[in-house]
């Protein structure tokens, strides 16, 4: 029977996101193979960008350098004060310009159909406007357009998505969550006020994803703002700390996989 297949549920939560960097370094460089991602908002940009192949390394001196004004379009608020034109430019170019489908393992990433609440689960096309629709926070980015639907940030609807990585066929879900409530956060901007109102909306939900997944990894990131691009080596480095202490649990996990599905 082999091994199992190991999918990874990437959360959103903004900036909080290059957590999952470091939580994806530590798996590999210890021997736990990653068969499928599934992503919401910024969990689909850093599956997306793991899975076009982009060396850890380089992934980690990309996140670095990742600074707000390479990628902030602002335009007359109507539906958002973000127009994500250069978010989507930036995205193409780190991806090649390619297809889902192209990827060296499976990514599904999640995203919201505005109109009528359904879950939108892209698996193929261009990973630029699947990532661009992912990362669309109501309010702050203008909501993409696609076949007639207007698509908003996949953790509306499915903030950690464990059901779309098993559905994909993992045999064993690792979640990774990074956005849990800030309490008495500073709230100052509108982006404060719609971040912490959606990671209120989903705690209830996140319970639930926390008993579906096998395991759920949370880095210890709330303290860092969730718009701000700043701490960014630290947020990975979190990300790194958390996964080392569920190292043990999911070979745990793996070996009684591989002892039950015995030939």
């Amino acid at each position: 029977m082999g091994r199992p297949k190991i999918g990874l549920a990437l959360g959103s939560g903004g900036a909080r996101g290059f957590a999952h960097l470091g939580v994806i370094k530590v798996l590999v460089e210890n021997g736990i193979q990653i068969d499928y991602i599934a992503g919401s908002s910024m969990g689909s940009l850093v599956a997306c960008f793991y899975g076009a192949g982009i060396e850890m390394d380089r992934l980690y001196k990309l996140s670095t350098a990742f600074k707000r004004k390479y990628y902030l379009d602002f335009t007359v608020p109507k539906m958002g004060f973000i127009a994500g034109k250069r978010v989507k430019e930036l995205i193409r170019v780190f991806t090649k310009g390619k297809h889902l489908e192209e990827l060296m393992i499976p990514v599904s990433v999640v995203a919201t159909d505005l109109m009528t609440g359904e879950k939108v689960v892209f698996q193929k096309g261009p990973i630029a406007e699947a990532v661009r629709a992912s990362i669309s926070i109501p309010g702050i980015f203008v909501p993409e357009k696609q076949n007639g639907r207007l698509l908003v940030d996949g953790g509306v609807v499915d903030r950690v998505p464990v059901s779309v990585v098993k559905e994909m066929g993992a045999d064993i879900v690792i979640g990774v969550d990074v956005s849990r409530v800030k309490t008495n956060a500073d709230i100052s901007t509108i982006y404060d006020v719609i971040m912490q109102s959606l990671d209120i909306m989903q705690m209830e939900l996140v319970e639930y994803r926390q008993i579906a997944s096998d395991i759920m990894i949370r880095p210890r990131v709330e303290e860092y703002s969730s718009r701000a691009f700043t701490n960014i080596d630290e947020m990975i480095l979190k990300g790194e700390e958390e996964a080392k202490k569920h190292l043990d649990e999911i070979k745990r996990i793996v070996g009684d996989w591989e002892e039950i599905h015995k030939e």
